[in-house]
């Protein structure tokens, strides 16, 4: 059984995605969200001494935990650019990628991020720091109707309009600049009885615009045909059903819109087939040890491509 220590982040469905990803020992395979290393160390775990493992983070926080092993390679970028970074070191095809969507516990904790309510910071939510983007800029500095397209579209917010309204006259009184500020110009739309679930909502919406989440989420995905070699398996762990959703149609379609392309005689065309026909959710064992699991959920595929 694998193990991880809850230190930097503790991986969800981690028995559950290695023993999907059917690793082959002389493989190569992409940790695509590296951040703690879980899945990377039980994926090396699983490797040969002609193995190897690239693993990408845009957060430079996560090179702490780089692991000292010949086979493993940590490559500082967004894993929309994967294919370029395995081109350059010698890897243009692979066996298997893993990735673990959304944001990691250090994220939550290390309050200065700005990425929870539960601690007044400056509202930043970036995950790679040298980004130009900041929820900052974002709440203070976008036009109405890009707000409300945000919290619209990111944050499942139906009725966005008064929402934003309320934000605008806020920023107005001299700008919202910490996550404070933000929570408390929001109060007056948030359920008390469902306070965390609401402010939560609206703090994913901003994350994703800051980070462009689903943008790479779509590069990663069309780039897999590039990178896997036939009979090679992408395991994708998501957390919100916005990611859940491109995944899905990714894998039963061939594109992140999910429209199904039949030929002549109707069959389907399309290079990937899911393993197991619904997505592999935590047990309740896991939550218990890892709330922070609790909406996880892990689609895998092969990529089965026609002669």
């Amino acid at each position: 059984m694998l193990t991880e220590e809850p230190t930097y982040h503790i991986p969800a469905l981690l028995n559950e995605t290695i023993c999907g990803l059917a690793i082959k020992p002389s493989g190569v395979y992409a940790d695509a969200t590296f951040g703690g290393g879980g899945h990377s160390r039980a994926l090396l775990s699983e490797l040969g001494p002609e193995g190897r493992l690239f693993g990408f983070d845009r957060d430079l926080d996560a090179l702490q935990n780089r692991i000292p092993d010949p086979r493993f390679t940590f490559v500082h970028s967004d894993f929309r650019f994967l294919p370029n970074f395995l081109r350059f070191y010698g890897a243009e095809k692979i066996d298997g990628v893993v990735a673990d969507l959304g944001v990691s516990s250090h994220h939550f904790d290390a309050a200065d991020r700005g990425f929870s309510f539960r601690a007044d910071a400056p509202l930043d939510m970036r995950m790679n720091r040298s980004g130009a983007l900041t929820a900052a800029q974002v709440v203070n500095e976008y036009p109405e109707a890009d707000l409300a397209r945000v919290l619209n579209l990111y944050g499942e917010v139906k009725r966005p309009m008064p929402i934003v309204k309320a934000l605008v006259a806020a920023r107005a009184q001299g700008g919202i600049r910490t996550t404070g500020q933000l929570a408390e110009a929001l109060k007056p739309f948030i359920d008390p009885r469902q306070e965390k679930k609401d402010l939560a909502r609206i703090f994913q919406a901003l994350r994703i615009e800051v980070n462009g989440e689903l943008e790479s989420l779509s590069h990663l995905l069309k780039a897999l045909p590039k990178v896997l070699r036939p009979g090679g398996r992408a395991a994708i762990i998501t957390y919100h059903s916005l990611e859940d959703r491109l995944v899905k149609n990714y894998f039963r379609s061939g594109n992140t819109e999910g429209k199904v392309e039949k030929d002549f005689f109707g069959r389907v065309q399309c290079d990937w087939t899911p393993v197991g026909r619904q997505p592999i959710t935590p047990t309740a064992e896991e939550i218990d040890r890892n709330p922070r699991a609790r909406s996880a959920k892990l689609r895998i595929a092969e990529f089965t491509p026609e002669s």
